[in-house]
């Protein structure tokens, strides 16, 4: 499990690593073709004190999976890109099964 932090404009504190850590460490258990995952937090561009944004980048070999949430909050930002990602990989994970069942009927067909 390798998470990159990134912080842009203000330093995050050990408390907020640790949910980043916490929250995106569970996205591992669903695929283990995840390298590592790349977490970017900062303001939003419009200057509005209450935009949060948070960017969570998923390298897989062959493609990756990014996301990127905004709301007043890191915390919900955060957890918003955490629950995009967990149906992005619930919904690819079928057809990479279905993929191997195809070739193995090709297989015994052949």
């Amino acid at each position: 499990m390798n998470i990159t932090i990134q912080s842009l404009d203000f330093r995050a504190g050990d408390a907020l690593r640790n949910f980043i850590a916490e929250k995106v460490g569970k996205l591992f258990r669903h695929s283990d073709r995840i390298i590592r995952a790349e977490v970017v937090l900062r303001r939003g561009n419009n200057g509005n004190l209450q935009n949060r944004l948070c960017e969570i980048r998923l390298i897989i070999p062959g493609h990756d999976h990014f996301v990127s949430k905004s709301t007043d909050g890191y915390e919900k930002s955060i957890l918003e890109s955490v629950r995009t990602l967990q149906k992005i990989l619930r919904n690819s994970k079928p057809s990479k099964v279905l993929r191997g069942v195809k070739d193995r009927f090709r297989k015994i067909i052949s």
